[in-house]
């Protein structure tokens, strides 16, 4: 089996300064572009939600079915886009992406001020922005190891999510802001302008990668199995994609309602809704502020366990907002605390996947681990959505609380169970 070039390819290295990865340029860009881009995802994703549930009138199945479109072409693209990511510039994947996504959202608030604007048209834009993801995700996911080196890549991801958790945790307060102001669609408009922005930075970004040429690449169904099998074969990769697919099913069950629930249930307002999002998201921003002491501290396998398992049981307490006698503030502070498991979680398990797997098959891995993770997001939203359709959104929200502290089970029962960290890199040569 031939080797492409893509494995002999070095990453750039980081300066060596007390600024860290902010003395490299590429690294700078990328990191505001993403949290530029991020901040109009956080602010869009709630101007959507409110513009269904508000100007459109949606139940709680139709914004299930909104939340699951946006994840269904993970179920039916990620495994080629992958191998399609392995073969292109993997920063050209970027760029093109953030164009589309413009166009996409921004067609919404075009139709809105036309008079036409309809939910066919939010779920088709759910749809096929959700396909563009697929590619963008995976091409992002891929491009880092190519910028920083592999001892830098904890502290890159560190920084990158730091970035995307302070996006969300303004993205919800400046939607509800434009919500009350300006009207909902207006977050989307918002939304279009950011990608705009990181386009426009990505284009200053050069990673160090050469794609194999067209001489050494092989048929695309090889190349899928090939990320298939890696991930099938190894113990630490399967283990946490099951987990991972388990998480996204509960935690998407619970975004499918949570709209409806403060809105219908507890009786907030868009502005409320804004704040309630951002307090949460503070979370998020503290998990990734904490990645790295937790992975010094404990142990970057011990950490992920730790940070996943306090998840499940704070998540019981979401539901009881709006009940006499708890206090809202309860509530929301218990989802902060889970949404920072979460985050730091997902940064030393990222870190590892990148440090961990062959670079020349990375875009096919992580499609292979994502296709598995993000092909269950739709199947939670659909059945969160149907959950709270048929029992309320309260009882939904209890429903997958439990499915959670099960995939925390799962992964407990895993290869990460009494190591400390993680394995080493395998190396070009797996």
């Amino acid at each position: 089996m031939s080797q492409t070039v893509i494995d002999d390819v070095t990453a750039a290295p980081s300066p060596s300064t007390r600024w860290g990865l902010w003395a490299s340029r590429d690294f700078r860009n990328l990191w505001i572009g993403e949290t530029t881009s991020g901040l109009g995802t956080a602010v869009g994703n709630v101007s959507l939600a409110i513009v269904a549930v508000v100007v459109l009138g949606a139940s709680p199945v139709m914004t299930g079915v909104l939340t699951a479109a946006a994840w269904l072409p993970w179920l039916f693209i990620g495994l080629p886009a992958g191998a399609w990511v392995d073969r292109w510039s993997r920063r050209g994947v970027m760029l093109v992406g953030d164009l589309l996504l413009a166009v996409l959202f921004g067609s919404v608030p075009l139709a809105y001020w036309a008079g036409v604007l309809g939910i066919g048209q939010l779920v088709a834009v759910a749809l096929l922005s959700g396909a563009v993801k697929v590619f963008f995700s995976t091409a992002y996911g891929a491009v880092l190891p190519s910028l920083v080196r592999s001892e830098d890549l904890l502290e890159a991801n560190v920084k990158l999510r730091a970035g995307e958790s302070a996006a969300e945790v303004a993205g919800p307060g400046v939607a509800g802001l434009l919500v009350q102001a300006v009207g909902a669609v207006t977050g989307l408009l918002f939304d279009a302008v950011t990608y705009l922005v990181s386009a426009l930075l990505l284009t200053g970004v050069r990673p160090d990668e050469q794609p194999p040429p067209p001489a050494e690449r092989r048929p695309v169904v090889r190349e899928i199995t090939e990320g298939v099998r890696f991930v099938v074969h190894d113990p630490y990769l399967r283990s946490l994609a099951g987990f991972g697919a388990l998480a996204n099913l509960a935690l998407n069950g619970v975004q499918a309602v949570q709209t409806v629930f403060l809105v219908r249930t507890v009786g907030l307002s868009p502005a409320g809704i804004g704040m309630v999002f951002a307090v949460v998201s503070v979370g998020g921003l503290a998990g990734a502020a904490v990645a790295g002491r937790v992975a010094r501290l404990l142990g970057t396998a011990r950490g992920l366990l730790v940070c996943m398992l306090v998840v499940a049981p704070l998540m019981f307490l979401v539901p009881l907002a709006g009940l006499d006698g708890v206090p809202l503030a309860l509530s929301v502070a218990a989802w902060g605390l889970a949404v920072a498991g979460v985050v730091a979680g997902n940064v030393l398990a990222g870190s590892f996947f990148q440090g961990y797997c062959p670079r020349r098959m990375l875009g096919r891995i992580r499609a292979s681990a994502s296709t598995i993770n993000y092909g269950a997001i739709p199947l939670g939203a659909l059945l969160g959505g149907f959950l709270g359709a048929a029992l309320g959104t309260r009882a939904a929200l209890w429903t997958m609380a439990g499915v959670l502290l099960c995939s925390g089970l799962l992964l407990l029962a895993g290869p990460l169970r009494g190591r400390r960290d993680f394995p080493a890199a395998l190396g070009a040569d797996a």
